[in-house]
């Protein structure tokens, strides 16, 4: 069984992977800028939307990622970072660029990665019991979301996912299963990369900058950098939903003519 994904546009391939608890339609706004020139491949990551039945880990959901999206330009969000980070590292062959918002390569210290586990895995519990609209209105009231007003129409498609599958996520798919962290295997990136990150979403910025200087690595002295990092202004940590007009312009200037 194969991700479920949309495709729209043609032109240069873009693939769009969405965070925790959403869908290939938070994407919309970006993926109608972009599909004027590209061709723009949205996925439902494994767990979500039209994958929900699909429970695997990251490197698992990376090769499915990859069998989805083929040769492309990979542009993750959060969860969506994660599984766009892990195919840069294991198919270089795949990944032509690569963006990452709201991103890390994982928790360094071994006891927060193991208590992240457990927070995840009780979390995932809650979903069980209680059901995803009641997790949803949680989920989103949190300080990492407090300038986040999602459209009905992402809200809704959220409210599609089921409680297996978004339980399945945060165990196999979560930060803390990042182990051990990936900030050692950076260097292995030779795709150009652009790291982005909401203005006000200082965790974020303060990793992202991380991430550029390790995947930079590789490029050596007086080689050019290969990745970049850029701020979202007036966004938060998702970004591409509060400001999806300069998140999709932000990318198509990485992306180059089509």
């Amino acid at each position: 069984m194969g991700m479920h994904r949309v495709v729209e546009g043609a032109g240069a391939r873009v693939v769009l992977v969405h965070g925790f608890t959403q869908t290939l339609m938070s994407w919309a706004p970006v993926a109608a800028d972009l599909a004027g020139d590209h061709e723009v491949v949205r996925v439902d990551a494994p767990g979500h939307g039209g994958s929900g039945d699909l429970h695997v880990d990251l490197a698992a959901g990376a090769e499915l990622l990859g069998a989805a999206g083929g040769r492309a330009t990979y542009v993750g969000y959060s969860m969506g970072a994660r599984l766009a980070l892990r195919l840069a590292i294991d198919r270089p062959d795949l990944v032509e660029r690569l963006v990452l918002i709201g991103a890390t390569a994982g928790i360094d210290d071994p006891d927060e990665r193991s208590a992240r586990r457990a927070a995840d895995d009780a979390l995932a519990a809650r979903i069980e019991a209680d059901g995803v609209d009641a997790f949803l209105d949680r989920w989103l009231a949190q300080p990492l979301f407090a300038d986040l007003s999602p459209t009905p129409e992402d809200l809704a498609a959220r409210r599609t996912n089921t409680a297996a599958g978004l339980a399945s996520s945060l165990r196999l798919a979560g930060t803390g299963t990042m182990d051990p962290p990936w900030w050692d295997d950076l260097a292995r990136i030779d795709a150009p990369t652009l790291v982005l990150a909401g203005e006000h979403d200082a965790k974020f910025t303060a990793l992202g900058h991380r991430l550029v200087a390790a995947i930079g690595a590789r490029a050596g002295a007086g080689a050019g950098p290969v990745a970049r990092f850029a701020p979202v202004a007036g966004a938060g940590h998702a970004a591409h939903l509060q400001r999806p007009a300069l998140v999709a312009s932000r990318l198509r200037a990485h992306l180059g003519p089509s």
